[in-house]
């Protein structure tokens, strides 16, 4: 296996550096704190082709893969998770469920604008009461005549608010049946569909969580995602691919708060010298070092399974349980590296493990990977 980036990954990499160092970085701490979600910046970034990465260019994508996606997330995860966050939640999720699972008219119709930017999209599965448990949701979808009326509720969506395109999955079936579950394509403006935004996040506050609200609201069947009836085996198939960028993201957080702990360490002088010449600090940068390599090799390796159109259940399961679990870990250290320092916002550490800390929780916790896992050794 060839280790190098290739050229695209590169000049990605070099873009979305110097994009997030004047664009992101001076603002990030003012995001942070009034939990402002950054509309022109996404938008800016679709100019950019980040908003539509692996999207094919017939649908005015990108047209890369899934290692330039990956580097893409890398890098804004090293400046901001919250940033980070709304651009994987925008391609894998979204823009990934109607390019893989959608007809040829909705991807003539949605994809366009949700690549360039003009449109910022939303997906939801999660419920106020079913968060693991999707199969047990409660947002329903009765047809009537050639429309489908919702009504439910769905939580904790990415974009809720500013989203003009939320592909969400309702249950037109029966309770726990595996095809009693269907995607459908919700426009912003539909009658009866709202939404309350979410406060008082932990971290990722610069990335807009939401309520999705259904009262009544009358859907044309010309938006039905695929089959009725094959939401959910579409989901689970677009969380395999989703799980590949909170990986990816993991990855550019841990790396975020290493360099920010290696910076302060060979500055912050104690006993007479660095304290990065002291074993305790060493130490813990060596371990840091070596979970990210260890994250990004299994992130690259899940990367390299979906652009080949290999299984990646197993395989982004094991990206996304470890990184995460290493950009957690990461940020705990930075703030311990840096001492007092690292507690206040003044310094780049607490933030680090303040957006780390969802990606053990979204699209699946931990302790939900390791069931992903353990089912497919056993089988």
């Amino acid at each position: 296996m060839n280790f190098e980036k290739n050229e695209n990954q590169l000049m990605i990499a070099q873009m979305v550096r110097d994009f997030a160092e004047k664009e992101i970085r001076p603002n990030m701490m003012a995001w942070d704190r009034d939990e402002e979600f950054p509309l022109e910046t996404m938008k800016k970034m679709g100019e950019l082709g980040l908003l539509g990465i692996f999207i094919p260019e017939k649908y005015g994508g990108s047209g890369f893969g899934y290692f330039e996606y990956a580097t893409a997330l890398m890098e804004l995860g090293k400046v901001c998770g919250g940033v980070g966050l709304s651009v994987a939640a925008h391609n894998s999720l979204c823009s990934g469920h109607i390019y893989y699972h959608g007809n040829e008219e909705q991807k003539q119709r949605f994809l366009p604008k949700l690549a360039s930017g003009e449109f910022i999209g939303a997906w939801g599965l999660t419920e106020p009461n079913t968060g693991s448990d999707a199969m047990r949701m409660k947002t329903t979808a009765v047809k009537d005549g050639n429309d489908w009326i919702i009504n439910g509720a769905k939580n904790w969506i990415t974009h809720g608010l500013s989203g003009d395109v939320s592909v969400v999955l309702v249950r037109t079936g029966e309770l726990l049946d595996t095809n009693g579950i269907t995607a459908f394509i919700i426009e912003k403006g539909m009658p009866g569909f709202s939404a309350v935004k979410i406060k008082d996040k932990f971290g990722v506050r610069a990335s807009e969580t939401a309520e999705l609200i259904f009262d009544n609201v009358r859907v044309p069947q010309e938006n039905v995602l695929g089959e009725v009836g094959q939401g959910f085996r579409q989901a689970m198939q677009v969380l395999d691919g989703g799980r590949i960028s909170i990986a990816a993201l993991s990855c550019g957080i841990a790396r975020g708060a290493f360099e920010a702990s290696v910076k302060y360490a060979k500055e912050r002088e104690q006993f007479g010298q660095p304290i990065a010449g002291f074993q305790a600090i060493a130490f813990k940068l060596a371990d840091m070092a070596t979970e990210i390599e260890a994250s990004e090799l299994l992130t690259f390796q899940a990367a390299y399974r979906k652009n080949n159109k290999l299984s990646v259940t197993r395989e982004g399961a094991y990206a996304k349980y470890f990184s995460s679990e290493v950009a957690v870990r990461c940020g705990n250290e930075a703030v311990q590296i840096m001492g007092g320092y690292g507690y206040t916002r003044e310094y780049p550490a607490e933030k680090f493990l303040r957006d780390s800390k969802l990606l053990t929780i979204g699209e699946g916790t931990s302790e939900i990977q390791k069931l992903v896992i353990s089912r497919d050794i056993i089988r």
